[in-house]
């Protein structure tokens, strides 16, 4: 059968409420990670007293940290349960073990209530948390792929990113109605506990989502696929260690920018000295124009390829970091700072949106859970539970509101790079190559 044909054949339609099940436990990751950020200050004090505001800081934020340690060993965990077993256990797992740790965080006494305490349960609440996030995006990632029509794979896999983004809205919203309608002691107190359990709330209608979801690990693969060879699932991970490395890299300079953009607010008031507010509505603002932007990203990546729109999107985004933390840091206004805010994060979800499709497609089937998972948990573990850290560490040392900028162009250069030395994968590319071939040779 000719591959351009296999592309036009009828494949089943990807219902809604599974494209919902699938990326449910990412926007609960990302609402409870952003959340946390938003609150990094208020969390602090509850559970970090320290002789400063920056040593308390500080030490909130090496708990968010936490969190990420453990990625990768739930990525090699529970991603390998999913390649064997199945993706749908495996998001069913993770979700409920997702949903305990939100709860036992949002919960927790503060030091002052029960001391030493307090803090080690809330490293361990989050510990737990990060192992099983590291299972969850594999899982998903791979189901997304797998369930969808292979013309539509950019676009289904790009609602993984596209629920981030809705799940960091909702974050912002909560966080912008809490700091409007509480005071600061009460927000200080127990405010930032109503965010964190508004989340925990999603977690029984996931479970019911997740419940209903058909299994996809033994559905046989589209004919655009290569065929595995027959070798151990270790030996066929090492035979793709290429784009394994490549997409490393690239998750890592995209998680340095994302988790820049969440550290707005706490940059907003400790930096530029500005409301936590207006950092509340520039990065919920951007995060609104985000989602269609990203679905567009991964809609149009399964027309031209997914390599021309990761590498100009990433392109155009590195060339205005530079000047729109310029424009923020010299004027300091709420204009530059929403504006500037929204620019970026849009530029950088379309630079993204079909990446996730890039990198499930390039890995097989028998790997593609564990191996998926593996790499972005390596990335975020290395760097997501870093980047606040080594942004507020910069600022203290350089007293300069540009360090966060500086920081994300060195990553963003990096990510470019691996990603111009990245295969094409999407299959309308791939499906027209030997037609190529066979017009030149009878040309």
């Amino acid at each position: 059968m000719d591959r351009a044909a296999d592309l036009s054949a009828p494949m089943p339609a990807l219902k809604s409420r599974h494209v919902a099940a699938a990326t449910i436990g990412n926007a609960l990751e990302f609402y409870d990670f952003l959340t946390y950020a938003f609150f990094s200050i208020q969390i602090g004090h509850a559970f970090f007293p320290a002789q400063s505001a920056y040593g308390s800081l500080m030490l909130s934020l090496a708990t968010f940290g936490a969190g990420f340690v453990t990625r990768p060993i739930g990525a090699i965990v529970i991603g390998n349960y999913a390649d064997r077993v199945g993706r749908k256990p495996a998001m069913m797992l993770c979700f409920m073990l997702i949903g305990g740790a939100i709860v036992a965080i949002a919960l927790t006494p503060s030091y002052a209530t029960i001391g030493i305490a307090a803090p080690i349960l809330a490293v361990v609440a989050r510990m737990a948390q990060g192992f099983s996030l590291g299972g969850e995006v594999g899982a998903n990632t791979a189901y997304l792929l797998e369930a969808s029509p292979v013309d539509k794979r950019g676009l289904m896999a790009s609602w993984q990113a596209a629920s981030q983004y809705m799940a960091l809205i909702a974050g912002g919203l909560v966080g912008v109605l809490l700091t409007s309608v509480m005071p600061p002691a009460a927000l200080d107190v127990y405010g930032w506990r109503i965010a964190f359990l508004l989340g925990a709330s999603a977690v029984p209608f996931g479970l019911w989502l997740r419940s209903n979801l058909p299994e996809t690990l033994h559905a046989p693969e589209s004919a655009t696929a290569a065929p595995e060879p027959h070798i151990s699932r270790w030996q066929l991970a090492r035979a793709h260690w290429r784009i394994m490395l490549l997409g490393l890299i690239v998750l890592a300079s995209q998680t340095i920018a994302w988790y820049v953009f969440t550290y707005i607010v706490t940059f907003a008031q400790a930096t530029l000295h500005m409301s936590a507010n207006t950092g509340f509505i520039a990065v919920t603002a951007g995060n609104v124009i985000a989602i269609p932007v990203t679905l567009l990203a991964g809609w149009l990546s399964d027309r031209t390829g997914r390599r021309p729109v990761n590498v100009w999107g990433t392109f155009a985004f590195l060339l205005l970091i530079y000047p729109v933390f310029v424009w923020i840091a010299d004027t300091r206004s709420d204009v530059a700072l929403v504006t500037g805010v929204i620019v970026l994060t849009v530029t950088a979800a379309f630079g993204s949106g079909a990446f996730i499709a890039a990198l499930a497609e390039g890995l097989p089937k028998s790997i593609r859970g564990s191996g998926f998972a593996t790499v972005y948990s390596v990335a975020i573990a290395a760097f997501g539970g870093t980047t606040q850290l080594i942004v507020t560490w910069l600022i203290h040392i350089t007293d300069s509101a540009m360090a966060p900028a500086w920081y994300m162009i060195a990553a963003t250069a990096a990510g470019l790079i691996a990603l111009m030395l990245m295969r094409e994968t999407a299959p309308v590319r791939i499906a027209r190559a030997p037609l190529l071939v066979r017009a030149a040779a009878a040309g």
